[in-house]
C-alpha cells in the first residue's frame, strides 16, 4: 500500500514539473516544422562536406518554403601532443569546432548564433597510412557529434520560437 502511496505521489510530483517532450506532435509538432523549413549552406573542405551530410541526413531537405538558412563556419585542427624522447608525435588530438548562424530569410535576421564542437584522441602508429586512416575516421566521427550538437540546439530554439508563420 505504501509503494502504491509512493508511486501516486511521484507520478502527481512528475506531472506538474513542466517537463514536455521537444518533438511532441511527430511530423506535425511545432519542432519538426521549424526543422523542416531550414536549408543547409555548403561548408568548405572535406570535414564540411561531411558535416553538412550529417546535417541533412538528420534535418533532411526543406519541405514547402524554406524560412531560414542555417550558415557554418568550421575550424578544424590536429595537434600532436604525445611527445618520445626521439621528439617523434605519438598522440594527436583532432579538434573539431562550429560556429553557426541560422539566418531568418524573411527578415534576413540572426535569429541564432551559437558554437558546437568536440575533440578526439588518435595514436600515432609507424603505419601512415594507419595514422590517416585513424585521422580521416576521427573527422567522421566529429562531424556526426558536432551535427547532432547543432541539430539539438536547432530543436530548441524551435521549441521556443513556435512553428513558422
Amino acid at each position: 500500500m505504501r509503494r502504491l502511496a509512493a508511486l501516486v505521489l511521484a507520478a502527481a510530483a512528475l506531472s506538474g514539473c513542466g517537463l514536455r517532450p521537444l518533438y511532441a506532435g511527430g511530423e506535425s509538432g511545432q519542432v519538426a516544422q521549424v526543422i523542416r523549413s531550414v536549408a543547409v549552406q555548403p561548408i568548405a573542405g572535406q570535414t564540411g562536406w561531411l558535416v553538412r551530410t550529417a546535417l541533412v541526413d538528420r534535418l533532411g531537405e526543406p519541405q514547402g518554403a524554406t524560412r531560414y538558412r542555417l550558415e557554418v563556419e568550421l575550424d578544424d585542427d590536429i595537434e600532436g601532443y604525445g611527445i618520445r624522447g626521439d621528439a617523434a608525435v605519438t598522440r594527436e588530438r583532432r579538434t573539431l569546432r562550429a560556429r553557426y548562424r541560422l539566418v531568418d530569410l524573411t527578415s534576413g535576421a540572426v535569429v541564432l548564433d551559437a558554437t558546437a564542437g568536440s575533440d578526439a584522441g588518435i595514436d600515432v602508429v609507424s603505419s601512415e597510412y594507419a595514422t590517416v586512416a585513424a585521422e580521416q575516421t576521427a573527422a567522421e566521427r566529429l562531424s556526426q557529434i558536432v551535427a547532432d550538437q547543432i541539430v539539438a540546439r536547432l530543436g530548441l530554439f524551435a521549441s521556443r520560437t513556435g512553428a513558422p508563420r
